[in-house]
This record gives C-alpha cells, sequence and structure tokens, in this order.
C-alpha cells in the first residue's frame, strides 16, 4: 500500500470512530446495569457473567476471522461486523432476562471480535512506520473515551429524560449504520492481498507466530492488563453505589474517569514509546498503575480523589493494552501474519482477561464482597509487569534490526 498522508488522516479517523462504538457499545451496559438490575432481578454474579460471555465470544471471534481478514480482505469483515454489534446492540434493550441478555451479549462478542483484529490492521497499513505507535494508539483511545468516558455520562443523563434503559440501547444502531457506510467506501486492501497470490508453500501458517518471541509474552501480559481494565470497568460502578454509598450521578462522574484516563493514555504511552521504546513505557507505565490502583482500593468516598486515582490506572493499564496489541504485535511479525497475529493476542487475551476474570470478580463480588474484585484486577496487573521484563524491543527508531520500510522479525 503506497504512503498517502491524506488517505492515512481519514482511515485512522474512521476506524477510530467505529473502535469508540464498539466500546460504547460493549460498556454502557455498565452504568445502566443498577436500573436493569431492578426490573430484571440481576445481581452481580450475573453482571459478570453478562461481561464475561460478550469477553470470551470476542476472543474466540478474533482468533478466527483476524486470520479470515489476512485472506479476503479488511472491508468484508469490518463492514458486516460494524453493522451487525450495532443492531444487536439495539436488540439488548428488548432482553427480558438474563438468558436472553447473555444470548445477545454473545453475538456482540461475535460480531466486535470479528471487526477488531481487521480494523487494528488496516490502522497499521494506513500508517507511516514512524507514526504507527501513535496512529494505533489514536484509535485504540476511542474504546475508552466512548466507552467508559463518556459512556457512563451518556447513560445516567440520558435516564433522566428517556422513558427507561431499553430506550438508551436503541439509540446505538444510528452511528453503526453511518459508519458502516463510510468505511466500505474509504477503506483500502493491503499490498499482499491485492498483489498476486503467493503459491501455498509460501503461506505462513497459524503456527508461524510464535517463533517470534514477543507473541506469547504478548498474550500473557495482554492477559493480565485485560483483567484489570474489564474487572474495573465492569464492577466499579457498582462498587462506587453499594460499598462506598455514592449515587447513581456522582457514580456516573467518578466512573468516566476510567474512560478519560484510559482515552489520553492511549494517545500518550503508544505515540511516547515510538521515542523512548516499547518495553520501556510499558514496564513504567503498569508500575506506576499497580502502585495507584493499590491506593485506590485503600480511598474512601472522596469524589475528586476516587476520579483521579481512576483516571491515572486507567492511562496506564489501557496505554500499555494499546501498545501490546498495537504497535508491539504488528512489529514482531511479517506483514502477511499482520491481522493473525493482532487477532490471536486480542482473542487470547479476551477470554482470559476480558471474559474468565469479569466472571471471578462477580463471584467473588457476590460471595465475599464487591471491593475484593479490585484485587483481582491488582493481580493482572502484576502479572503483566513481569511478564514485560521480557520484551524484545520493535520500535523503528529504537531496534537496531528496524528498517525504514520493514519490520523487524523478532525471535
Amino acid at each position: 500500500m503506497s504512503r498517502d498522508v491524506r488517505y492515512e488522516r481519514r482511515a485512522v479517523t474512521l476506524l477510530a470512530l467505529g473502535f469508540g462504538l464498539v466500546g460504547l457499545d460493549r460498556w454502557i451496559i455498565a452504568p445502566l446495569f443498577p436500573a436493569m438490575a431492578d426490573e430484571l432481578g440481576l445481581d452481580y454474579q450475573d453482571l459478570g457473567g453478562i461481561v464475561g460471555v460478550l469477553g470470551v465470544a470476542w476472543g474466540v471471534s478474533s482468533l478466527l476471522m483476524g486470520r479470515l481478514s489476512d485472506r479476503i480482505g479488511r472491508r468484508k469483515v469490518l463492514v458486516p461486523g460494524i453493522l451487525l454489534f450495532s443492531l444487536c446492540t439495539a436488540f439488548t434493550g428488548l432482553a427480558g432476562g438474563l438468558f436472553s441478555l447473555i444470548a445477545i451479549r454473545l453475538v456482540i462478542g461475535l460480531t466486535e471480535g470479528a471487526y477488531s483484529p481487521a480494523a487494528f490492521a488496516a490502522t497499521a497499513e494506513a500508517s507511516h512506520p514512524k507514526r504507527r505507535g501513535l496512529n494505533m494508539g489514536i484509535q485504540q483511545s476511542t474504546f475508552a473515551l466512548f466507552g467508559v468516558g463518556l459512556g457512563p455520562i451518556l447513560a445516567t443523563q440520558l435516564l433522566q429524560v428517556l422513558p427507561s434503559w431499553h430506550w438508551v440501547f436503541a439509540l446505538l444502531v444510528v452511528p453503526g449504520v453511518l459508519l458502516a457506510v463510510l468505511l466500505a467506501k474509504v477503506i483500502r486492501e493491503p499490498d499482499v492481498l491485492v498483489a498476486p497470490a503467493p503459491v501455498a508453500a509460501e503461506r505462513p501458517k497459524w503456527s508461524h507466530l510464535f517463533r517470534h518471541r514477543n507473541i506469547p509474552l504478548a498474550i500473557v501480559a495482554l492477559c493480565g492488563t485485560m483483567t484489570c481494565i474489564f474487572v474495573l470497568s465492569a464492577m466499579v460502578p457498582s462498587y462506587l453505589t453499594d460499598f462506598l454509598h455514592l449515587s447513581t450521578v456522582q457514580m456516573g462522574m467518578i466512573a468516566s474517569g476510567i474512560g478519560f484516563g484510559a482515552f489520553f493514555g492511549q494517545l500518550v504511552i503508544p505515540g511516547a514509546s515510538d521515542r523512548i521504546g516499547r518495553r520501556p513505557a510499558v514496564l513504567v507505565a503498569l508500575v506506576l498503575c499497580a502502585a495507584l490502583l493499590a491506593v485506590f482500593a485503600a480511598q474512601g468516598p472522596v469524589m475528586p480523589v476516587l476520579f483521579l486515582l481512576l483516571f491515572f490506572v486507567a492511562f496506564g493499564a489501557n496505554g500499555c493494552l494499546a501498545l501490546i496489541v498495537g504497535a508491539l504485535t504488528v512489529e514482531s511479525v511479517p506483514p502477511a501474519l499482520t491481522a493473525t497475529a493482532i487477532g490471536t493476542v486480542m482473542g487470547i487475551g479476551e477470554i482470559f482477561g476480558g471474559g474468565v476474570a469479569p466472571v471471578v470478580a462477580g463471584y467473588l463480588s457476590k460471595h465475599y464482597g464487591i471491593q475484593y474484585s479490585l484485587y483481582l484486577a491488582l493481580g493482572g496487573l502484576l502479572l503483566a509487569v513481569v511478564t514485560a521484563v521480557f520484551f524484545v524491543e520493535t520500535a523503528p527508531r529504537r531496534s537496531r534490526r528496524a528498517a525504514p520500510a520493514a519490520r523487524p522479525e523478532v525471535v
């Protein structure tokens, strides 16, 4: 794909808005859950299950659809994916109980999991190597900004003016349809797809991913980082209202700190890593993030302090997520395996961090107290810190193996 700055800006903008919609559709259920629980008779363990089934479905879909996107192209995955998950989000408003909620959220997970690796790969392909970390951070930052930054504020304010929570979900189908049309018109296919097809013997296999040292390390680190992110995103709203006894409006304002912190972290940390290196950026951010989460777990109901602590925890954790699943993974494999690598790292991370961890957090919250879910999140961060020590540097400005026209092959 030839370098085209105008196309780069248009593609990154649309793919960033699309991933922001993924975040909003996925996480708006958390601030709406107290209202849904009263009507549908749900509890913390149910919340963990609803969040967890979407994460597992996302993970399985990413594992399969990343590889498919490398074979059939980006648009054929992106456009149906965004249409289907937008429609299913609207159907969430029609759910009448736990079973129907789980079924709908499972389908959302499958379709969002198909969209995401193709979108990340398209962003990497549109970006100049020197801006790859920044652009992939911009794209991923909107997930947090829309999903857990603006989402809690939007949800709690809409509940004041709409008849019920059902209508909030129904409104989210409109931006999805508009973005699907624009993506179909703008996104280009990668050179490795539009070029003459290689012979079968030359096509890299999925198992070849694990010849590159950073890929298994990225999987483990992402599992730990996602455990922190998704446990906090799912459980903090209920923790604030039920354990710290804050009001719904106060909860929405404080919980938005996760989203705004994640937004800025996913801009700053991947962008900084273009200059200082991927490995140092990950290590510094994760260590600071773990320290601040320990402080948050001991903090009382003081709104400004709670907001700031959540802001900087999310800043570090989400910035590292964007860097690990984005630039570090992309730069560790050949171009023909880009979406496959992203889908694999993201998929396994989603299954355990986004799927299993919220279920475990829901169980802990129901049987021992919601405050114990915070220690599960802290444990995930510590696992990520230990793993990140062993990353091999891949940033073009820092790695001796990097060349302006090629990605390093990390082994």
